[in-house]
């Protein structure tokens, strides 16, 4: 049992980040992460220009970046749900724990739990 006054150790804020091929898919994946509360944000960017080489052929495509914020106890089940959801067979999802972050940010990220 926590002693009276102890402070409630958080988890660490972390992100993900995974390019899509289009903003309805993206839409869809960061929507249904948000609304099973693995994510408490998402940062749709749209307008990149990937340069990849896949199965040894160096290829481009116009993708739309989405930056997920949601934190250190739901990483993985958040990185594994996205691949779940994601259109692409084989999609690149890269997730990391933050080293640093505002107070505010870290309570934001820290009290998100899933539904």
């Amino acid at each position: 049992m926590a002693e009276v006054g102890a402070e409630v150790q958080l988890p660490a804020p972390a992100l993900i980040w995974c390019p899509f091929p289009d903003e309805a898919a993206a839409r869809a994946v960061a929507g249904a992460l948000l609304d099973e509360g693995l994510a408490a944000c998402a940062n749709l960017v749209p307008g990149l220009t990937s340069l990849f080489v896949w199965n040894g052929t160096r290829d481009e495509s116009r993708e739309l970046g989405v930056l997920i914020k949601t934190n250190a106890a739901l990483l993985d089940a958040a990185v594994a749900r996205m691949g779940v959801l994601h259109p692409y067979a084989e999609p690149a999802i890269t997730g990391w724990i933050c080293d640093a972050a505002s107070a505010g940010t870290r309570a934001w990220l820290g009290g998100i739990g899933p539904v």
